[in-house]
């Protein structure tokens, strides 16, 4: 059995180790995005399709069993197109969604970026950004002291905020010591879920410090989705 495994998380690379372990043939797709990416087992493409005509090409002249999207819970533009290629080909997709953070106290929901930089303002003066480096610009005109984290640099470089290049997994201690350091009063993240970057949420609460969540984008409609790996090895098994 062939799976096209949409990765470039932590939970992909990991599934695609579990299902080569089982004897699937995986490739695993990366966009490409992130220097020093961390290749999963298997075969590996890197780049993108061209949209969702250039996916549903390549799945005509790559044939495979099924697709699994296990791409970031922020990555809508990628599983639009997966949706829309599978369809089109007749291939079954299944999208595993992490389940996202359980909201705490001092949480502010925000549907957009733009939103959130506009909600900024009014609960702190010094931010921490923890939403990568797509997006950011929609916060250059905030009005508040801004120290932005990615795992890349965003090109062009902004000037408008203080840039740190980290990648996670972090620790809350690690996380209160920036926070502390750089006297922030409020976070703004992304509602990604997972253990690897939730500890600034825990920094915060313990500094009674607010947090702007950006909602996830919603889902094609009618897609399978599952939120465990479990249950994507249980589906692919029942593919073969």
């Amino acid at each position: 059995m062939k799976v096209l495994l949409l990765g470039g998380t932590g939970e992909a690379r990991e599934l695609a180790q579990t299902l080569a372990s089982t004897g699937v043939d995986v490739v695993s797709s990366l966009a490409g995005r992130t220097a020093d990416a961390r290749l999963p087992v298997g075969a590996v493409r890197q780049g993108g399709f061209g949209g969702a005509a250039g996916l549903a090409q390549w799945l005509r002249d790559t044939p495979v069993d099924a697709v699994v999207d296990a791409t970031h819970p922020f990555a809508a533009t990628m599983t639009e197109h997966a949706d829309s290629a599978a369809r089109e080909v007749g291939v079954p997709l299944l999208v595993l969604r992490r389940p996202g953070w359980t909201p705490g106290e001092r949480w502010h929901w925000a549907d957009t970026t733009a939103a959130a930089a506009e909600l900024l303002p009014t609960l702190g003066s010094r931010a921490l950004l923890t939403i990568g480096r797509q997006g950011l610009h929609a916060f250059e005109h905030a009005g508040v002291w801004m120290l932005a984290r990615c795992v890349d640099p965003p090109e062009p470089r902004p000037t408008w905020c203080t840039l740190i290049l980290a990648r996670g997994p972090y620790d809350v201690d690690g996380e209160l010591a920036v926070m502390r350091d750089h006297r922030i009063d409020v976070l703004v993240t992304k509602d990604s879920g997972g253990p690897q970057t939730a500890a600034k949420l825990t920094a915060a609460q313990l500094l009674g410090i607010p947090v702007v969540v950006i909602r996830r984008p919603p889902l094609p409609a009618g897609v399978a989705v599952v939120e465990s790996m479990d249950r994507v090895v249980e589906w692919v098994e029942a593919r073969r």
